[in-house]
């Protein structure tokens, strides 16, 4: 949540809202049919989350026991609680509760080990340094779905290069590192953790490699792709000796706004896009050559890719399906970041 962004913060505030305001204009309502895990071959599609306290869906996390359940969770101000959603009816299935750790300050991301626990990033800092450590927590995936209260492990994070702030957790799903990705207009990057997380010390993450700017990242069932997303932009990395190589490959990501979330369906067959907001819509992407159907996932395809269930639009796709008119969006809300910027330059922080 950001009630009211600082200077730094500003000018993603006002991009967001900008793109907000067209995808209003420009974007038809979707309709909430469907869940992921259609029959055999066919495409997963989206859903729309449907529970009230769910207002500022800030990562997602495919369920990896529990068929098309996805654990998700609120920003800022909700307290230490995280949710699985079951993506046939939008439906909450449970909601965990975790103890043995302090107050959550900015929840911003979730992912799933190979050890079957989930990892939540308590990493933003949308001051960019008022904060000299972050944490992230840790618990088991629960085996039976219902409202729990679990004890979590706390981790506590610092990055070699001093604070920053960040909205990207993946837990690569064979060698179990966590990575972190840092939200910078100029300088974000990539941050390795250490070979196994402390909960005793400091676990030092240090920059590997540089980043565009990213509101979250997931890495393929396999482990052998990278994918990150931002408010305009997703992006593919092929994942080879912990680092991703190249410039990566452009992913037909949809229009979403504040545009906070990506995670690979449990099968790896689609890539899910959410954002925050109430009863907001999380759209599936098929990932070319993975089994899930027909659609354009990949760079240069102009059209929406289309879910399961006669062809109808899954969510907010760009405009319909027409990349003109998103990119009337970007312009717009490209000049409306460099007027903020203008308007609005970075003071002293308090």
């Amino acid at each position: 949540m950001r009630l009211l962004p600082p200077p730094t913060a500003f000018s993603a505030a006002v991009v967001s809202a900008v793109v907000s305001a067209a995808v209003v204009v420009l974007l038809p309502v979707a309709p909430a049919f469907a869940a992921t895990g259609g029959p055999s071959g066919s495409a997963p599609s989206g859903f729309t989350i449907t529970d009230p306290r769910i207002k500022e869906s800030s990562g997602l996390a495919a369920s990896r026991i529990h068929p098309g359940v996805y654990w998700t969770h609120n920003d800022s101000d909700d307290g230490p609680y995280v949710y699985a959603v079951d993506s046939a009816t939008g439906k909450t299935v449970a909601r965990v509760t975790l103890t043995g750790i302090g107050k959550p300050r900015d929840v911003e991301a979730i992912s799933l080990g190979p050890d079957g626990a989930l990892y939540v990033g308590d990493i933003g800092d949308n001051r960019d340094g008022t904060w000299d450590h972050v944490w992230i927590y840790r618990f088991q995936e629960p085996k039976q779905l219902g409202d729990t209260t679990v004890k979590a492990e706390q981790f506590t994070v610092r990055y070699e290069d001093g604070p920053r702030n960040a909205e990207a957790l993946m837990v690569h799903p064979v060698t179990g590192r966590v990575y972190i990705g840092s939200k910078s207009e100029d300088k974000g990057g990539l941050y390795e953790g250490p070979e196994k997380l402390s909960a005793s010390g400091t676990n030092v993450f240090r920059r590997v490699a540089g980043l565009p700017w990213v509101t979250d990242g997931a890495f393929s069932p396999d482990g052998k792709r990278l994918t990150v997303r931002g408010y305009f932009l997703a992006r593919t990395y092929p994942w080879k000796d912990g680092r991703p190589q190249g410039e990566g490959e452009r992913i037909d990501a949809p229009w979403q706004g504040q545009a906070e979330s990506v995670t690979y369906t449990a099968d790896g067959s689609a890539l899910m896009f959410g954002a925050e907001g109430a009863a907001s819509r999380v759209v599936a992407v098929p990932v070319p050559g993975a089994g899930g159907g027909a659609g354009t996932g990949a760079s240069g395809g102009a059209d929406a890719p289309t879910g399961a269930g006669g062809g109808q639009a899954d969510g907010p796709s760009p405009a319909g399906g027409s990349f003109t008119k998103g990119a009337l969006v970007l312009a717009g809300a490209t000049a409306a970041l460099f007027a903020a910027k203008r308007l609005f330059r970075r003071r002293p922080k308090p």
